[in-house]
């Protein structure tokens, strides 16, 4: 990961904006630069990852434009060998064809792009700024606008909170031009439906998720392996170890006494031939880091930071005992195959729009979750069934194929993966279980109990109504929201809603966002 920031005014004061943006300089540890455009600051935090020699530091300067870009733009040789006959290029980073790209194609370059990313460019001839985010914004882009008016662009939320009164993440898929928002890339809209067979598009799913992991293990740094047992982290882990030379390194975490998913992680880890290690927590560990992982985040939302707890320690694990500077993860599977709960969506047409509604804020949730937990130790995230085909091909699937009439969920994806050996059979069909009760269902149960312990019936009611927005509704969401707000006061408009089943569904009423209490989550826990 990188950070960086701009800064779009003459008037902006160096000293504040140097002391937001150095909040976010664990994201860029290698090196720091800040420029002065003439007309604001463009700042830069490096994690050296592609291009590992100075030359490939930010920003990148063409005649009077200035670039800085927090991303990975695959296939990038292919486009570098095309402006190579116009333009020079000093370094090996995918990020500096950047400008060259914006000189020859101005914003139509966005949907040109093959990445996870988030970029400011200065535009020195029209002496304006334009800001842009990768379609699912796996990369974090956050803005806001100071008391003149003038717009500040940031990698994170925490960057901006002394600089505006109200900070707003950036719309993924679209990019900023001339004070307006425009998008150029919807990508869960579907233009025409997909009707191949169900044999066409399981081989299709193989194919494009395979070209997926296959893309994202170049790097010019070390790469390491999220595994939690569960399908989607097995299925990235078991496509890499086919199409790496060496052993790959994979990584689990759990609760000492209950970690579902340790067991299956280290079944996987045996089949790949993969060199795997586990990392413990305890109750302690969790509840130390509770208010730690909400700051990172810049959240309250009950799912993310459960399911955040594991991640951001064995992440700390990672970047303290390892090399590792890239780490592939599962994310965005269920978003798109379905999850326990779209079991009960009463039709394809009500699937469909709820995947679509998922993956368009999925920005503020799951990958908000692997980013922070990742990049604060240190570390760049990619996530492969974020590619871009690929999502775009399972988005325009015909609905009814991934309604769950097989009996088991995702049965497209398992199909898709049924041969050429990628995992043991029991790993495949494995029931979900759910990431933040998988590394032990002890430790929601020890956030839970902590939070009960806080506070009396009579504070939870009382404080709640302190919140007109998204007001908690159980003292572990209570507890949560009271943290967030001392490091983001006022800011609960950052997150749409508490990512929680659709309560419109039949089966999906619930107060608590766990796949545990529905009545269908069955031997998922075993």
């Amino acid at each position: 990961m990188c950070s960086i920031m701009g800064f779009c005014s003459r008037s902006a004061a160096f000293d504040a904006f140097k002391k937001g943006f150095d909040k976010t300089i664990s994201r860029g540890p290698d090196d720091s630069r800040i420029v002065n455009t003439g007309d604001g600051f463009l700042g830069f935090h490096r994690l050296a990852i592609m291009g590992l020699t100075p030359s490939g530091m930010q920003p990148f300067k063409l005649g009077k434009s200035y670039v800085v870009c927090n991303g990975e733009i695959y296939g990038f040789e292919k486009l570098k060998q095309y402006l190579s006959k116009k333009y020079t290029f000093e370094s090996d980073s995918d990020c500096e064809i950047l400008l060259p790209l914006y000189k020859e194609y101005g914003t139509e370059m966005f949907s040109m792009l093959d990445a996870e990313f988030a970029c400011i460019i200065y535009d020195g001839e029209a002496k304006e700024y334009i800001a842009a985010r990768d379609p699912i914004g796996i990369r974090p882009l956050y803005y806001g606008y100071d008391k003149d008016g003038a717009i500040i662009f940031a990698s994170e939320a925490k960057n901006l909170v002394e600089l505006t009164d109200k900070i707003m993440p950036f719309p993924p898929g679209h990019y900023y031009k001339g004070g307006q928002f425009v998008c150029y890339c919807d990508i869960a809209k579907v233009d025409a439906v997909c009707h191949d067979d169900l044999e066409t598009v399981c081989r299709n799913i193989h194919d494009k998720l395979v070209a997926g992991v296959e893309k994202r293990l170049v790097a010019d740094a070390k790469v390491g392996f999220l595994l939690s047992g569960g399908l989607d982290s097995s299925l990235v882990c078991a496509i890499a170890a086919k199409k790496s030379k060496e052993p790959i390194k994979t990584f689990a975490i759990g609760m000492s006494e209950d970690a579902i998913d340790l067991k299956y992680a280290k079944q996987v880890a045996e089949y790949i031939g993969s060199e795997h290690k586990e990392v413990f927590m305890t109750p302690d560990e969790v509840l130390e880091s509770l208010e730690t992982v909400i700051q990172l985040l810049g959240t309250y939302d009950i799912t993310t930071i459960r399911a955040s707890m594991g991640m951001y320690l064995v992440c700390k694990a990672i970047h303290e005992q390892t090399d590792i500077r890239v780490l592939l993860t599962g994310e965005i599977s269920d978003e798109l195959f379905g999850y326990k709960y779209t079991d009960f969506a009463p039709d394809a047409a009500a699937f469909q729009k709820e995947s679509q509604k998922r993956i368009r804020e999925l920005h503020m949730y799951d990958v908000l979750r692997a980013d922070r937990c990742i990049s604060v130790n240190s570390l760049e995230a990619r996530v492969p069934f974020g590619d871009i085909d690929f999502v775009k091909y399972v988005m325009s699937t015909d609905p009814e194929l991934k309604l769950n009439k097989y009996g088991k969920g995702k049965y497209l994806l398992r199909h898709a993966f049924e041969e050429g050996d990628y995992l043991p059979e029991e790993i495949l069909w494995r029931e979900k279980a759910a990431f933040s009760d998988a590394v032990g269902h002890s430790m929601v149960d020890y956030l839970k109990e902590y939070a009960e312990g806080t506070y009396s019936d009579e504070e939870f009611e009382s404080l709640c109504m302190k919140y007109a927005y998204a007001r908690p509704f159980t003292k572990e969401s209570l507890l949560y929201r009271e943290i967030f707000e001392r490091y983001y006061p006022g800011q609960a408009e950052m997150v749409v809603d508490f990512w929680m089943p659709n309560k419109e569904w039949e089966g999906c009423d619930v107060n608590d966002p766990s796949a545990r209490v529905l009545s269908n989550y069955g031997d998922s826990g075993k």
